[in-house]
């Protein structure tokens, strides 16, 4: 039999890649993910990478904005527009014209809102100088999951525990669920500790529908240690996840069978 873990308790979707986006009451899950998660992206026009927060020298504004969508997506439709808070406090959509020259602006370089991944996305990433990195002080390429803007997976799953931990061993840190960006947040209701690095390789039964294969950890960059909204800038977010976690917070996740799910149903592992 399944082993329950508790509640889902939070429900996350990001409609332009490193933005930030809209926390949900239920959620479509698709094979990508839940519905229109990560549709959108910035691509810089001169290279074709794609923008993301990981190399913020680059576009660390990104955290500025907040993207929502304009109505929901419906499954086997087209992506709606999405509606985009800009940090002067102006609101504009995808559809606005002389958008690109807009964000432009914000970022002096050339930037371009796109709705469709190159079949070989690319994005950079920039290492910063904390022990237990595989790199250090260096910007490299990194390979995307083809037609896709994710970075590894389609699926990103977190439980408060985890969250939990963290605080205890650096409580100094604002240790927070959007640091972290997840899609699905669950509320273990028995275990402590990093409860989900027991998950790999098994399954992630939530509600009546949705079967995700969890596929290993995730590996933490230095968009965690950024400033976003009032949380501070704060290296030791990262650091600590590196000393007492490998550089993990979280798991990844694949779908087996896509469905519904809402707040407050029940996780469970097989």
């Amino acid at each position: 039999m399944p082993t329950v873990v508790g509640p889902v308790v939070g429900l996350w979707r990001y409609p332009v890649k490193s933005m930030m986006g809209e926390e949900l009451n239920s959620a479509v899950i698709t094979e990508r993910g839940v519905l229109g998660d990560r549709g959108y992206a910035l691509v810089d026009p001169s290279n074709g990478k794609v923008a993301s927060a990981k190399n913020p020298r680059k576009w660390g504004k990104l955290f500025d904005f907040r993207a929502s969508y304009i109505e929901p997506p419906v499954l086997a439709q087209e992506l709606p527009p999405v509606r985009i808070a800009v940090p002067d406090g102006t609101v504009v959509s995808s559809d606005t014209r002389d958008l690109d020259e807009m964000l432009s602006t914000v970022f002096a370089r050339k930037a371009t809102l796109k709705r469709s991944a190159p079949e070989a996305p690319t994005l950079e990433e920039y290492w910063p100088d904390i022990e237990g990195l595989a790199r250090r002080r260096i910007v490299t390429d990194e390979a995307m999951p083809s037609g896709t803007f994710f970075d590894l997976a389609v699926i990103h799953v977190l439980t408060t525990a985890t969250i939990d931990r963290l605080r205890q061993l650096y409580p100094q840190g604002r240790f927070e669920v959007r640091r972290f960006r997840p899609n699905i947040v669950v509320e273990p209701t028995q275990e402590e500790g990093f409860v989900e690095n027991d998950w790999e390789g098994r399954t992630l039964l939530i509600g009546d529908e949705v079967r995700l294969n969890v596929t290993g950890p995730c590996p933490r960059c230095v968009m965690t240690t950024l400033p976003q909204g009032d949380l501070p800038k704060d290296s030791g977010i990262l650091r600590t996840a590196a000393q007492h976690n490998s550089v993990n917070v979280g798991m990844y996740a694949g779908v087996l069978h896509g469905g519904t799910i809402r707040r407050g149903d029940t996780a469970a592992v097989d």
